[in-house]
């Protein structure tokens, strides 16, 4: 269990970096954030990569040198038990994903343990809380379950720079939804702030450490955590804090994080500090700092919001908590990979491969990129995408009035 004064609390490390010193820069990150001080190295440590999505897009996913780095610099520093942890969602495969995202190639190259977090191998316990839930116990009143392997185990997050379409940013503590919670984790998106929340409660009494690394090298803006504009920055972060490395995070990203609930709520909990005016920076100065990113919708998302806080809303456990919900998994699967992709999202990509660290993206692996769909052919894709979504909708709520 982790004191609520932890070592590291209010303290965010952040460095401006370039490819060919980003593994060694990711080593100073951590060390100036006083990483040993928080992750007893006598523990196992678990390092939770983020896959947002299982096809390769700037700023959407773990780094490969973000991984490389943390693993680098726990082995060089005597951390020898390191686990990589990827847990699977309803319209995310991991083991494509780690493939695609050259995760795959680190943890071989350094013999570093795989642990898919939805297979059978890899049990969920029950879990009680010490103190109350905001709201977990009331999404899940047969109990809330967490893997087995986190518990007395550090574990450092590895969340990207990037914008939101439910919390604005997301970061550290929106990277433990992806590993703490199983593939009924959609259910908690209408209080997707105070579960959060609760999250950061679990992992500071389950584990023997914690910590983040987060990697701003690209930085995405617009619909995130997958449709986004992606930016070079150069930046990276990393901290014990939670709170204080999303609040920095939102904060040169151009958000005031004491706005976002998740932050506010968090930070008056006394998990971590929200408040800029209270976090040390060391390191890179980002006083300077504001890159006026934006937080916007995609389609998918636009109908979301319709069911979790508008006139949709009394069909939510029928639409989402209930045997028709493959709809929406068919829906949210569809428009990204056979529509956005393809039309959007694979000329960014293109352009992306061409900068400094698109090319050392390429330099990891065989060098291969998959750029899944079609050639783009914008009005032929964009027409059988929205009638694909207009026909998943349709059968929906033609299942919800069958079924009422």
């Amino acid at each position: 269990m982790i004191s609520k004064d932890f070592p590291g609390k209010g303290k965010v490390a952040i460095l401006k970096t370039k490819p060919d010193s980003v593994l060694e820069d990711v080593g100073e990150v951590i060390r100036l954030a006083g990483y040993q001080d928080a992750l007893p190295a006598d523990k196992d440590t678990v390092l939770k990569i983020n896959i947002s999505w299982q096809t390769w897009y700037p700023a959407c996913s773990t780094t490969p040198w973000q991984l490389e780095g943390v693993i680098r610099a726990l082995q060089q520093d005597g951390y020898q038990n390191l686990v990589g942890a990827h847990n699977g969602t309803v319209v995310v495969d991991s083991f494509v994903g780690e493939r695609n995202n050259k995760h795959k190639y680190v943890t071989d190259k350094y013999e570093i343990e795989n642990a898919h977090l939805s297979e059978p191998e890899y049990p969920w316990v029950p879990y009680t809380p010490k103190e109350p839930f905001l709201v977990l116990d009331k999404i899940f009143p047969e109990g809330v379950e967490v893997p087995k392997l986190f518990f007395d185990k550090n574990i450092i997050q590895l969340p990207t720079v990037k914008t939101h379409v439910f919390t604005t940013i997301t970061g550290a503590m929106k990277n433990a939804f992806g590993g703490l919670l199983n593939n009924k984790r959609h259910w908690t998106h209408p209080v997707i702030d105070e579960t959060l929340v609760d999250l950061l409660q679990i992992q500071q009494d389950i584990h023997s450490g914690l910590f983040a690394v987060m990697d701003g090298t690209f930085a995405g803006d617009g619909a995130g955590p997958r449709a986004m504009r992606p930016h070079e920055k150069d930046m990276l972060l990393a901290s014990a804090d939670q709170v204080a490395i999303d609040a920095i995070s939102a904060k040169v990203q151009g958000f005031d994080p004491m706005e976002l609930p998740f932050i506010r709520l968090a930070h008056e909990k006394g998990l971590g500090i929200g408040d800029p005016k209270d976090i040390e920076i060391v390191g890179y100065d980002i006083s300077a700092e504001d890159w006026k990113f934006v937080k916007e919708d995609t389609f998918a998302s636009k109908g979301q919001h319709l069911i979790y806080h508008g006139p949709l809303k009394r069909f939510e456990k029928q639409l989402l908590q209930s045997p028709i919900v493959p709809w929406s998994f068919f829906a949210s699967n569809f428009y990204h990979n056979v529509y956005w992709y393809p039309v959007v999202g694979r000329k960014r990509v293109k352009q992306a491969l061409g900068t400094k660290w698109g090319q050392l993206f390429q330099s990891y692996g065989d060098g291969k990129v998959v750029l899944p769909g079609p050639e783009p052919k914008p009005t032929a894709v964009a027409a059988a995408s929205m009638a694909a979504m207009v026909g998943a909708t349709w059968m929906g709520l033609r299942a919800l009035r069958e079924r009422s």
